[in-house]
């Protein structure tokens, strides 16, 4: 009993872990992306052309690989996870024992991208799913650690950068995955054969009484309120990509540069951790359809000060924002989706929700390098804030005015 009880214990921390090294990750690929790709000799403008084809490949995919995920089958969401993981740790292998071209570089790196994007919300999906398998996991603070993990990373990486190089970046990429790969392989449900065997059954069974949105349309007509959230969520993150994928430029034209740039990612994710944390708390007081209304206006007022930035003092203030616009928007949205829809619907809307953050950076990436390489960094922020004001608009709309599920 006791040692069922220390197992049930650590699923936690298990899946803090998992979650850490993710975003350990993430920071050296995404919150670094422009530092690496700059320093290989891609322009602006090739940057921003580089993250939104990553960007669009992902958002393509994410739905359809959680339709596949959501029918009973081999691949599952552990599995897709590992995947992604030996992926993402192959491709940096390459790009740091192989001297690799301009062409190759941008291939290679674009893929590395997207996956990371595409296996964010089967992150999330696998965390529900273990807690409905009778898993003590505490989503908030997982997740927030993993923000926590990020901010450390963010404020440690920028001076190693300027120390040795670009090449930093990939070293610990490598080291972050090979610690995912093996956590992952080890993050398996008790008798997970039988058990996953006996579930997979019963879905089957259940599936023939209950209805499975995988088409666009009749997810849009189940779900009416969350499909135009999300169009309000690519605005939202068209700003947030415009600041976080551009932000060494922003920085320098104040005066700054990785060390710094390192210091303010380290506020903004650190800042996450207490909010995540307390979110089961904080959904006690305030429904998750009103937390993500209130993240968009957090997100609107973080590049609104940007636009009157002129030094880093309040390039830090606007930062603090994260902890009413991201910090909030991601835990709430993962519960938005656990409780409004269908158990075979959930991992599409997590991915729905990771491809409307990924369409959003696309149009950033597209639109952000041409405007910061010809026209500069105040009207690039400028069109961000008019993009997000728009998007807090949408948001109201939706859930004020529309049923948040018609099944």
């Amino acid at each position: 009993m006791n040692t069922d009880k220390n197992i049930k214990g650590m699923w936690t921390l298990r899946y803090t872990l998992l979650n850490s090294t993710y975003f350990i990750a993430f920071c050296t690929v995404h919150a670094y992306a422009a530092v690496y790709l700059l320093a290989n000799g891609f322009t602006n403008t090739e940057v921003g052309i580089l993250l939104a084809i990553a960007n669009i490949v992902s958002a393509i995919c994410q739905p359809a690989i959680a339709g596949v995920i959501d029918r009973p089958g081999p691949l599952t969401n552990r599995l897709f996870i590992l995947i992604s993981v030996i992926t993402i740790l192959a491709g940096s292998v390459i790009l740091w024992m192989i001297p690799c071209g301009k062409a190759a570089i941008f291939i290679i790196y674009a893929l590395i991208y997207m996956i990371q994007f595409a296996y964010q919300p089967v992150m999330t999906a696998l965390c529900f799913e273990y807690m409905k398998a009778g898993c003590d996991i505490y989503y908030g603070l997982a997740r927030g650690l993993g923000s926590a993990s990020f901010a450390v990373t963010a404020a440690m990486i920028g001076g190693a950068v300027e120390r040795s190089g670009v090449t930093v970046l990939l070293i610990v990429n490598i080291i972050t995955m090979l610690l995912s790969a093996i956590l992952i392989l080890t993050f398996r449900l008790p008798n997970n054969d039988k058990t996953a065997s006996t579930e997979r059954d019963a879905i089957s069974e259940d599936i023939k009484h209950e209805e499975i949105h995988n088409s666009l349309s009749s997810f849009a007509h189940a779900y009416p309120a969350f499909m135009l959230f999300l169009v309000g969520t690519i605005c939202f993150f068209f700003a947030h990509n415009m600041i976080n994928d551009f932000m060494i430029q922003i920085i320098r034209n104040l005066g700054g540069g990785e060390t710094e740039l390192g210091y303010a990612n380290f506020l903004q994710a650190i800042l996450e951790l207490p909010v995540m944390a307390l979110i089961g708390l904080v959904l006690k007081k305030i429904s998750s359809d009103n937390l993500l209304i209130i993240s968009g206006f957090a997100f609107f007022i973080k590049i609104l000060i940007l636009v009157f930035t002129v030094n880093m003092a309040m390039m830090y203030v606007s930062q603090s924002f994260q902890l009413f616009a991201y910090a909030v928007f991601i835990p709430a949205a993962a519960y938005y989706v656990n409780s409004t829809m269908s158990e075979y619907d959930q991992v599409k809307g997590q991915a729905y929700v990771t491809s409307a953050i990924t369409i959003g950076g696309v149009f950033s990436n597209l639109i952000s390098g041409v405007i910061l390489d010809n026209a500069g960094i105040t009207q690039m922020l400028v069109t961000g804030t008019i993009v997000c004001a728009i998007g807090v608009m949408i948001a109201c709309f939706a859930f004020k005015k529309l049923p948040h599920n018609n099944v």
